[in-house]
């Protein structure tokens, strides 16, 4: 099992729905995760290599998922900065835009900004995968 911290300080109430935020401390083999359900704003921000990439990203997804469920009509940030993902990483990242494609064409907003360093062609690459699989999505590559 992934050690991971996972803390929500905040909780966000619209309506008769309330979100917490959702913080997780990067590690050696995983992303910092910082969900602000006031702002709107989701960050992803490091490398990815878990042991047990379905365990980490799951409850991350079931977060996601509740979020679009209960506040669908915000507009959502989502701030990818992923310096290495590893193949099964890949694979939760495809799934993470799927169901945001899917959101997106239930008419949530989404807008995606994918960070990469101007050296790092692979993030780079990576970048330009997502959009082509994804054309339903407003992803935007930004060099860092």
């Amino acid at each position: 099992m992934e050690n991971f911290t996972s803390t929500y300080l905040h909780t966000y109430k619209q309506g008769d729905y309330t979100m917490k935020n959702m913080s997780i401390e990067a590690t050696k083999y995983t992303p910092s995760i910082e969900f602000d359900a006031t702002s709107r704003v989701l960050s992803i921000t490091g490398k990815s290599y878990p042991e047990n990439t379905f365990e980490f990203y799951t409850p991350i997804t079931e977060w996601i998922k509740e979020f679009l469920t209960k506040f669908s009509e915000d507009t959502i940030l989502l701030n990818l900065d992923l310096e290495y993902l590893n193949s099964s990483s890949l694979k939760a990242y495809f799934d993470l835009f799927d169901l945001l494609e899917g959101a997106s064409l239930k008419g949530a907003s989404i807008k995606i900004k994918w960070l990469y360093d101007e050296e790092n062609d692979i993030a780079e690459e990576t970048g330009e995968d997502f959009i082509e699989d994804f054309k339903d999505l407003d992803i935007e590559l930004v060099v860092k």
